[in-house]
């Protein structure tokens, strides 16, 4: 061969490789070179174009049964463009099919006209923390029963006020899509016997609960317990959740102060599945520095959860979280082609409860802070793990395969066995090896899908 055909032929495969890199993004999005059009004040056109966008076929387990198709058969008259806490609140009532566009910044913590809205403005006028503090201490109250009486009421009815401001329920058929960095703070979207529910472009921020609950007798120190969840999907089947960003915002836990001797636990999950939900699919989202980040199953009762809480995880970032990534009870859950950048303020990152079925593939981890590989797994009452194909990097020492399972097995007992039970079929994209994954993960999370 000759040296110009040579160059010629590498240049070809370079490119070939690049165009196959921008195949890949585009394929994982849902995006095209179009997605940039569109009127920037309002929705333009590819953001009517991806509201009607149903979840694609075998894609995840959300495609089982019916599919999900969200509110793509929504009329004009249930089409929305939301701008504020009650606009939005309106918007999402009601099962018929209806797409709700979120634009700007809705902070549940906002009335219509701005005003912000403060935890003491929401408190019951029998509670404020130092009261509650005062009673509960343990060496008032003791560690034998959780709190009770008139304060305890008052936090409860403060509680109930800040559910009332900032809990938002998602009626079925709906779809809500973000316009560019449309973002909702100090909200929680319930999706709650809801069936066929799409979210997708939206950043979640600091559903932080002003009124948590002490309890001292969770574990053998007590702890702090919260509310509110960014997303909590309950009772549900078929939902969506594509292409957001979660995260405490300026408030994180490591912020916190401490209160008899353990954390000021102010937010619960970033995505929990729970309450005999089924069929979801979570893709292309990016977790980032939460703690306690995805609960697939609420209870170790052994009921009606059972053959329920099937969830697939695929092309999501979960960036500096602490645990929870996810933690799981019941379910078959499909966790393919995820980047985990695992730092400091670490517990774990995929938990095995009850009678769980966890399927990984092909994910790529990186460990730095001396957090070793056996940690990546937890026991939680689980027994066995199927793992093919994670990759990526401990500490300073050179990218390569990794052996989680095999990791977990040699530090703790007892061992895990290595075949969960199942085999995903419900995938609309081939698994790319571990070590390509942080490549199909560059366009996850909010404001990537070029909705205007």
């Amino acid at each position: 061969m000759r040296l110009r055909d040579s160059v010629v032929g590498r240049r070809r495969v370079r490119r070939a490789a690049a165009g196959s890199a921008i195949g890949v993004l585009l394929l994982l999005t849902g995006a095209t070179p179009a997605a940039a059009a569109g009127d920037p004040s309002g929705p333009g056109w590819w953001a009517q174009q991806l509201a009607r966008q149903p979840l694609a076929a075998n894609d995840g387990w959300a495609a089982s049964g019916t599919g999900t198709t969200g509110g793509s058969a929504a009329d004009a008259a249930h089409v929305f463009t939301v701008r504020n806490r009650d606009e939005l609140a309106a918007a999402l009532t009601g099962a018929e099919p209806k797409i709700v566009f979120v634009e700007g910044v809705i902070d549940g913590l906002k009335t219509a006209d701005g005003a912000a809205l403060t935890c003491a403005d929401l408190a019951d006028p029998g509670y404020s923390l130092e009261s509650y503090l005062a009673a509960y201490d343990p060496a008032v109250w003791g560690r034998a029963t959780d709190p009770s009486g008139p304060i305890e009421a008052a936090r409860v009815r403060s509680v109930a006020t800040q559910r009332a401001r900032t809990e938002l329920k998602v009626g079925a058929n709906t779809t809500i899509l973000g316009l560019g960095d449309a973002t909702l703070r100090h909200l929680t979207l319930m999706i709650d016997g809801a069936n066929n529910v799409i979210v997708r472009n939206l950043s979640f921020e600091d559903a932080a609960d002003c009124f948590p609950r002490w309890r001292p007798t969770d574990g053998a120190e007590g702890n702090w317990n919260s509310e509110y969840d960014l997303v909590s999907v309950r009772r549900s089947t078929n939902v969506w959740i594509d292409h957001n960003t979660f995260s405490d915002g300026d408030n994180p836990d490591s912020n916190q102060p401490v209160y008899f001797g353990r954390p000021w636990q102010v937010h619960d999950g970033a995505c929990d599945i729970t309450h005999t939900s089924d069929l979801v699919t979570v893709s292309a989202n990016v977790f980032t520095h939460h703690d306690k980040t995805m609960l697939i199953g609420s209870s170790d009762t052994v009921g009606p959860d059972v053959g329920k809480l099937r969830v697939t995880l695929r092309h999501n970032v979960f960036d500096g979280v602490g645990q929870r990534a996810p933690r799981v009870r019941f379910g078959q859950v499909d966790v393919y082609n995820n980047t985990f950048r695992i730092a400091e303020f670490y517990d774990y990152s995929v938990g095995l409860g009850i009678q769980s079925a966890v399927y990984l593939e092909n994910n790529h981890f990186t460990l730095t802070d001396g957090i070793t590989a056996d940690r990546v797994l937890k026991d939680w009452k689980g027994t066995a793990v199927t793992e093919i194909g994670s990759f990526g990097r401990v500490g300073s020492g050179r990218p390569g395969p990794l052996n989680l399972l095999a990791a977990y097995n040699t530090a703790h007992d007892p061992d895990f066995g290595a075949d969960a039970g199942w085999t995903p079929t419900l995938r609309a994209y081939q698994p790319l090896p571990g070590w390509a994954v942080p490549l199909a993960t560059l366009l996850s999370g909010a404001n990537r899908l070029g909705a205007r």
